[in-house]
């Protein structure tokens, strides 16, 4: 059986993508190029369904929710909020997993950030 090989590209809708983008290089540290092209560091990928009546990707409205993996989940919540972004106050620890946190984009995105265990 072919397999894919790892997710190549996530999209989204915005009213403004060039500001949406800026805030996801500026707040988030993505390192993209002209065309969006980004290289991430090597790293283990979840992909998981939810119920489809889950309040876990905040509003019941967004569909998917992208999720990165951060090496300091405590400085990279520090640094969102240093720039004005919407962070959820709380944090989640899932034993074995990891920690997690949210931010919500300008475009109203809930956005996972995991610092794995």
């Amino acid at each position: 059986m072919e397999r894919v090989r790892g997710i190549g590209g996530y999209f989204m809708r915005a009213a403004d993508p060039a500001a949406l983008g800026a805030w996801y290089r500026e707040c988030l540290g993505l390192d993209l190029d002209e065309h969006g092209l980004w290289h991430q560091e090597p790293g283990p990928t979840v992909f998981a369904t939810f119920e489809s009546g889950t309040d876990y990707f905040g509003s019941r409205a967004q569909h998917t929710m992208l999720n990165f993996r951060v090496r300091d989940l405590d400085a990279m919540l520090a640094q969102l909020r240093a720039k004005g972004a919407d962070v959820a106050g709380e944090t989640q620890d899932m034993e074995g997993v990891g920690r997690f946190g949210w931010v919500t984009d300008p475009e109203g995105n809930r956005v996972e950030l995991w610092q794995p265990a």
